[in-house]
């Protein structure tokens, strides 16, 4: 074998590759809006995160009619900051018999939820769910089944889904910029100690469940339900105070590809967030110093596209997941984030939480819930 047989520098990705700046393709990334329907919504749940909700609604134009929580005096306080004209109230059941009311934006726990879906779509009202969805697969079947039946819609609060970066990539996938999809790999590090003290401390796979929720739905978003199995680990940090295990990781193997998330929640200093797609044809990246701050890169053969992309996942990605619903609602078709959708999200979930408590990799379906997986 002659010198000239040897792989180079380059072939072991030791040097960087030049390439050509291009114009980033512009893409529908923003949260969408419908052209003419603007239905009155009530929001049901005024706690935690409703705020962030309403906000978004405000600022997109949409028109809160209600807001009912079973404190009286946090959906008051909530109507008079964002909604002033609105009815605060605390009867569910007096809301399902407007008929000006077309549109429920259902926010209490997982568990809670259910009736209040179930109820809201028997009342003919089409709903957006907060997420996570349900906590059991078949709970989630049957909840899509009786949308279907009735006419509705039902989507689900992922709002992570137009978080600016994230929609930018998945429009970009969808469009067929990077070819067939290869690989995704997200990263976040970040302090998540704020949970001491809180009702959250109590979900032992919170990482999982409530947190990386997000970026498993995105991965569904680029993959749909074509992955073929989990495998995923969970620790405590060193010096952790919070109860949950706060790092957590998870492999996913798919058609003709494969995906890698690793969360770990206990950075006290220099917070990181960065994903990265590969395909045949291109590949996507995003860093940035957390999730509000992410600067693209888009690089196919013609060269490196960089979006200066608008917006912030705080409240875009609130905008984003009722604006689609609407438009769904408007155009008579299943929306992006549609809940039957997100079962393969929340199956992939489903499969990492059992697998990090059996060291065993899981098929995604076959853990039917959390119940069982510790």
């Amino acid at each position: 074998m002659s010198t000239d047989d040897l792989p180079s520098e380059q072939d072991y990705a030791l040097v960087k590759t030049a390439a050509a700046e291009v114009a980033a393709p512009r893409l529908p990334y923003q949260p969408p809006m419908p052209r003419t329907y603007r239905p009155k919504i009530a929001l049901i749940g005024a706690g935690g995160i409703s705020f962030a909700h309403l906000d978004a609604y405000a600022k997109a134009g949409l028109e809160v009619a209600a807001i009912c929580s079973r404190n009286l005096a946090r959906a008051v306080e909530r109507r008079d900051k964002f909604f002033p004209a609105a009815e605060a109230t605390t009867d569910y059941e007096a809301l399902l018999r407007r008929d000006d009311i077309e549109v429920f934006d259902i926010t209490p726990h997982p568990i809670d939820r259910v009736p209040l879906i179930e109820a809201a779509l028997r009342a003919r009202k089409h709903v957006l769910s907060q997420k996570p969805f349900v906590v059991d697969l078949d709970t989630g079947e049957r909840l899509v089944a009786l949308a279907e039946q009735t006419g509705m819609k039902l989507a689900v609060n992922q709002n992570g889904r137009w978080a600016p970066h994230f929609s930018y990539i998945r429009e970009a996938v969808r469009a067929g910029l990077v070819g067939d999809l290869v690989s995704c790999h997200t990263g976040v590090h970040w302090d998540h100690s704020w949970i001491v003290g809180t009702p959250f401390e109590k979900i032992d796979d919170l990482i999982f469940f409530d947190f990386a929720v997000h970026w498993f739905d995105f991965l569904a978003s680029l993959i749909g339900s074509r992955a073929t199995s989990v495998f995923a680990t969970r620790n405590r940090a060193a010096r952790q105070k919070a109860a949950p295990p706060l790092l957590a990781q998870s492999l996913v193997a798919f058609d003709g590809g494969q995906a890698s998330l690793v969360f770990d929640a206990a950075i006290h200093f220099g917070a990181l967030d960065c994903t990265y797609v590969g395909g045949t044809s291109g590949s996507l990246a995003s860093t940035g110093p957390n999730l509000g701050e992410q600067t693209v890169t888009l690089t196919t053969a013609e060269g490196i596209a960089r979006p200066v992309l608008e917006g912030a996942w705080f409240n875009d990605g609130f905008a984003g997941t009722m604006g689609e619903l609407l438009v769904a609602i408007e155009e008579g078709r299943e929306p992006l984030n549609g809940a039957r959708g997100n079962l393969a999200s929340l199956a992939m979930v489903f499969a990492a939480i059992k697998s990090a408590h059996t060291g065993e990799p899981v098929v995604p379906g076959t853990v039917r819930g959390l119940t069982g997986n510790s």
